[in-house]
């Protein structure tokens, strides 16, 4: 079904649940090591994600802010940390947005530096599959096969299969009963406080805001342009703001820190997602979860086979790898793998600053 600029079909629904190799674990991981209320998680994630379908009517990615996540689950943060350093990290992308400075950075960004970011995500998304992967290589094996012989199919999309899948292994282990309980749940209202926006910003936020730059702004600006050259640019301002309002907002019904990811586009891209119906589908999902079924969602997650997580995981890490092939000239090269592999061995915000260095002065000694 076509409403306007949106489609609503199992295509749509099956490249939403493209970016859920990097959304599972880290939603299981803060409900049961923070203790982050459920009903909150899913249905702040739910209404942002028909947010951002109604604004952009293109898919756009939706995920936990990674390095406070992992962070807050090593380090076992309050609910309240946790909510603190998301709002005090939107106040820094509308301080980014209304400054302009966004502009700036973009502006002495090649795209050498962006294709070398994209394909360290590849490889980051590689490595995080092949731990899946391995948990069953057999269930592993057959959810590949699946995405190989489905993966152009609009009828039968590959990850509806694989999700249908994954639940029938879950009954068929038994694993379903007793654990489903149904009851209706309201986001809780929760706070925020300047000690804990001013501990969290110290402890993980500051190293969050470069990272979040190049894989949540112009990561992603960049694949949009890939996926989607005819239709309106994207600005990464634009982008900031979006990311300011939610995270201002969230915190304070139980919203984890939110940003976009490259990664989560090429997911929703690869298996199918076209439209902001994605989105709108998606967050459709998520609040009706959050509503009726938080009390079970965690025990769902958990008993859901990882290995076709990690199998979807391979795949969107190719896609993701083939968009390197537009850049031709030696010396462009050679600052994208540079880039990728700096980004790997230490972090993105380093990869890129290692990237913009050697692109300008290979820039310079050629003149």
């Amino acid at each position: 079904m076509r409403i306007r600029e949106f489609e609503f079909n199992l295509r749509e629904l099956a490249g939403s649940m493209g970016d859920f190799g990097t959304l599972l674990p880290l939603a299981i991981s803060y409900i049961v090591v923070n203790g982050l209320n459920p009903a909150g998680f899913l249905i702040m994630m739910g209404i942002v994600n028909i947010f951002l379908g109604l604004v952009y009517k293109l898919p756009m990615p939706l995920q936990p802010k990674k390095t406070v996540a992992t962070v807050a689950i090593a380090q076992g943060w309050t609910p309240s940390l946790i909510y603190s350093t998301g709002f005090g990290l939107g106040i820094v992308w509308l301080f980014l947005y209304f400054t302009n400075l966004i502009q700036i950075i973009v502006k002495y960004t090649p795209k050498s530096v962006t294709r070398g970011i994209t394909l360290a995500l590849g490889f980051t998304l590689f490595l995080t599959g092949f731990e899946f992967f391995r948990t069953d290589v057999l269930i592993g094996i057959m959810a590949l096969l699946i995405i190989l012989v489905f993966r152009k199919n609009t009828r039968l999309p590959a990850a509806i299969l694989l999700f249908l899948f994954g639940f029938a292994l879950i009954i068929f282990k038994g694993q379903l009963n007793g654990i489903i309980d149904i009851g209706f749940t309201l986001p809780p209202i929760t706070t925020v406080s300047l000690k804990d926006i001013y501990k969290g910003m110290i402890l993980v936020g500051i190293a969050q805001i470069p990272l979040t730059l190049t894989n949540a702004v112009i990561a992603v600006t960049a694949l949009i342009k890939d996926y989607f050259p005819e239709k309106p640019v994207v600005s990464e301002r634009k982008l900031l703001l979006n990311m300011g309002i939610v995270n201002t907002i969230v915190p304070f019904f139980g919203g984890f820190p939110m940003c976009h990811g490259a990664g989560g586009l090429a997911g929703q891209y690869t298996f199918g997602a076209r439209t902001g119906g994605a989105n709108i589908l998606e967050g459709t999902v998520e609040i009706c979860l959050g509503l009726f079924l938080s009390k079970s969602i965690l025990n769902l997650f958990t008993v859901f086979p990882m290995s076709i997580v990690g199998a979807m995981l391979f795949y969107v890490s190719y896609e993701l790898a083939k968009l390197a092939r537009d850049i031709k000239s030696n010396s462009e090269i050679f600052v994208m793998i540079l880039t990728a592999v700096v980004s790997v061995i230490s972090n993105m915000a380093i990869g890129f600053a290692a990237g913009i260095i050697t692109f300008n002065l290979i820039k310079k000694l050629s003149l």
